[in-house]
C-alpha cells in the first residue's frame, strides 16, 4: 500500500510537473524524508513483532518455527490473522496438556514450555497491536498526504488556469495594441497622403499661379519687344539719313583730301627717291660691314665649336669611366649581398626547382633593412617567407657606406630573386 501511494505520488508530482511548473512553495519540504522514516518505523514494528524471547528451558516444537517463518517472509497485513492462527493452535495444544492431570501429572519442563510459549504469544499480540495502530497511523498520514498532494495538484492546476488566463490577457492586449498601432499607422499614412494631396495642390496651384505669371510677363516683354522694335526702327532710319549726309560731307572731304594726297605724294615720290639712293649707299656700306662681321663670327664660332668638342670628349671619357667604375661599385655590392643572402637562406624542404620569388629590399643610409616586400610571389608562404628572413639575417650590409653617395642612392632599393640553388 505504501509502495502504490508511492507511486501515485509520483505520478501525481509527474503530471503536475507536465501541466505547468508553477513556483516553489517554500513551505514545501517534499515527502521523500518523511516516507523514508515512515518505512522504517514499520520495519522496527514488524521486526519487533516477530523477534521471540530467548528460551532458557526448552526449544519451541516444529509449529511454532513454521509460524514465525511464515511470519517473517509476509507482510504485516497478514500478521493478524497468522497471530490469531498461533493463538489457536496454541490454545489447541494447551486443551490436552488441560485435560491430562485427570490421568497424569504434567512434567514441570513442559508447563514452562508452555508457559514460555503463552509468554510469546502476548508479546506477539502486544506487538500485533502496536503494529496494526501505526498501520493505521500509516494510514492515517498516507490520507493526509494524498490530500496534501490533492491539494497541492488542484493548487498546481489552478495556478496554471490563473497563468493561461494571464498568457491569454497578454496577448489579447498584445493584439488590441497591435491593433491600436495599426490603427495609427493607417490613420498617420492617410493623415500624410491627404498632406501629400494638399500639398501637390498647392503646388499645382502655384505651378498655375507661376505660368500665370509667365504668359503676363511674356506678354509684357512682347509688347516691349515690339515698343523697342518700333523705336529701333525710327532710330535706324534717322541714323539712315544722318549717314547718308555724313555720307555727303565725307566724299566732299575725300575728295579734297585727295587733292592734298596727289600734291603731298609728288613731293614724297621725289624725297622718297632721294632717300632710296642715300639708302641704297648706307645698305650697300652696312652689307659689307655685316659681311666682314659675320665671318668675323664664323670663325669664333669655329673654335669656339672646336673647343667645345675637344670638352665633350674629355667629358665623355671621364664619364665612361666613372659609369664603369660605379658599375663596377655596383656590381661588387650586389655580389657581396648575394653571397651573403645565400649563406643564409634556409631553403624549404617542400621547394622545387621551379619556384621563383622576387623580393623588394629597402636599406638604409647604413645598410640595414628597413623594409622587404614580395614583388612577385612564388605561390608558396613557406618559401617567399624564408626568402624575407634570409635578406633579414643577411643583413645589415655596411658595405654600402663605402660607396659613393650617388651609388649609395641608386643601391638603397634593388630586388632579388630567389630560386632553389639561384639568388639574383
Amino acid at each position: 500500500m505504501w509502495a502504490c501511494y508511492l507511486n501515485r505520488h509520483k505520478m501525481v508530482k509527474g503530471s503536475a510537473h507536465m501541466a505547468v511548473k508553477p513556483p516553489r512553495d517554500p513551505q514545501d519540504v517534499g515527502y521523500t524524508w518523511p516516507a523514508v522514516l515512515a518505512v522504517a518505523v514499520h520495519l522496527l514494528v514488524v521486526f519487533f513483532s516477530l523477534v521471540s524471547l530467548p528460551s532458557s528451558t526448552a526449544e519451541p516444537d516444529s509449529s511454532s518455527i513454521v509460524q514465525a517463518t511464515l511470519v517473517s517472509t509476509e507482510t504485516f497485513t497478514d500478521q493478524a490473522q497468522q497471530t490469531t492462527e498461533q493463538q489457536a493452535a496454541l490454545n489447541g495444544s494447551d486443551k490436552p496438556d488441560v485435560a491430562e492431570p485427570a490421568l497424569e501429572e504434567p512434567d514441570t519442563r513442559e508447563q514452562e514450555a508452555l508457559q514460555q510459549q503463552a509468554d510469546e504469544a502476548a508479546a506477539r499480540e502486544e506487538a500485533q497491536a502496536r503494529a496494526e495502530e501505526q498501520a493505521r497511523e500509516l494510514q492515517e498520514a498516507q490520507a493526509q498526504a494524498e490530500a496534501e498532494a490533492q491539494r497541492r495538484e488542484e493548487e498546481a492546476q489552478r495556478l496554471a488556469e490563473q497563468q493561461e488566463a494571464e498568457a491569454q490577457a497578454r496577448e489579447q492586449s498584445q493584439r488590441e495594441a497591435e491593433a491600436e498601432a495599426q490603427r495609427q499607422r493607417e490613420a498617420e499614412a492617410e493623415a500624410q497622403r491627404q498632406r501629400e494631396a494638399e500639398a501637390e495642390a498647392q503646388r499645382q496651384r502655384e505651378a498655375e499661379a507661376e505660368a500665370q505669371r509667365q504668359r503676363e510677363a511674356e506678354a509684357e516683354a512682347q509688347r516691349q519687344r515690339e515698343a523697342e522694335a518700333q523705336r529701333q526702327r525710327e532710330a535706324e532710319a534717322e541714323a539712315q539719313r544722318q549717314r547718308e549726309a555724313e555720307a555727303a560731307a565725307q566724299r566732299q572731304r575725300e575728295a579734297e583730301a585727295e587733292a592734298q594726297r596727289q600734291r603731298e605724294a609728288e613731293a614724297a615720290a621725289q624725297r622718297q627717291r632721294e632717300a632710296e639712293v642715300e639708302a641704297q649707299r648706307q645698305r650697300e656700306a652696312e652689307a659689307e660691314a655685316q659681311r666682314q662681321l659675320e665671318a668675323e663670327a664664323e670663325a669664333q664660332r669655329q673654335r669656339e665649336a672646336e673647343a667645345a668638342r675637344q670638352r665633350q670628349l674629355a667629358g665623355e671619357a671621364q664619364a665612361a669611366a666613372n659609369a664603369q667604375q660605379a658599375q663596377q661599385a655596383a656590381n661588387s655590392f650586389i655580389n657581396i649581398v648575394r653571397r651573403a643572402v645565400e649563406q643564409a637562406w634556409l631553403i624549404p624542404a617542400g621547394a622545387s626547382d621551379t619556384m621563383s620569388a622576387t623580393i623588394q629590399v629597402r636599406l638604409g643610409p647604413s645598410g640595414e633593412v628597413l623594409l622587404t616586400t614580395i614583388a612577385s610571389s612564388s605561390g608558396d608562404s613557406a618559401f617567399d617567407r624564408s626568402a624575407m628572413q634570409a635578406v633579414e639575417h643577411a643583413a645589415p650590409f655596411s658595405e654600402l657606406r663605402d660607396l659613393p653617395a650617388e651609388l649609395q642612392r641608386n643601391l638603397r632599393q634593388f630586388n632579388l630573386r630567389f630560386t632553389p640553388g639561384d639568388v639574383r
